[in-house]
């Protein structure tokens, strides 16, 4: 499966945030890695309809190894993920995500962007309008779990040692995860 290059991102024009975020009350977050926000990395304007960019979302995680696993919205509780990374594609409607626990960061999310949180990255939906639509992926190889509580020191150790994707899940070989994640290990 390979994304419609009529609709790729194009990254000379891609416009990516970057931030850490440090352990918040029993949300570990990551130490090492940083959230990456890909700005309209398939444009909100493009012409194309909700199913399409779903599906040329979902091509290419895919096609990047990061499977897709399920399109829904984000769930309206603080959780994190300990045993996989996550990447999630907006597909429709915009939304504020609560990001890194109670009391964090929120990140106001539209049509066309991508978020690609590192293992252990709180995040919430703390308000959405305009059918909010999202597509959720993880690295080839990962399983993700859902916590709301804290991790042990063997948890928070094995999170911590899940190994790199092998590629950025927007622009593959080159891109955000290649220059801050895998420089960072």
């Amino acid at each position: 499966m390979h994304a419609d290059p009529a609709i790729r991102p194009d990254a000379t024009k891609l416009d990516v945030e970057v931030f850490k975020l440090a352990p918040h009350d029993w949300v570990p977050n990551n130490r090492r890695l940083p959230v990456v926000l890909y700005r309209d990395a398939l444009s909100g304007d493009a012409g194309i309809d909700a199913e399409e960019r779903a599906a040329a979302f979902e091509a290419l995680f895919d096609e990047h190894h990061w499977p897709p696993r399920w399109r829904d919205s984000i769930f309206d509780y603080h959780h994190f993920h300990s045993t996989a990374h996550e990447v999630l594609a907006i597909v429709s409607g915009e939304a504020d995500v609560i990001v890194g626990g109670p009391r964090g960061r929120v990140v106001h999310v539209r049509t066309g962007d991508v978020m690609l949180l590192p293992a252990g990255t709180g995040h919430c939906l703390q308000s959405a309008s305009g059918r909010f639509s999202v597509v959720g992926a993880y690295p080839t190889g990962q399983q993700w779990d859902i916590r709301r509580d804290a991790l042990t020191r063997e948890e928070c150790t094995k999170m911590e040692a899940l190994p790199f994707p092998p590629s950025d899940p927007v622009l593959g070989q080159t891109g955000p995860l290649i220059d801050y994640w895998l420089r960072a290990g």
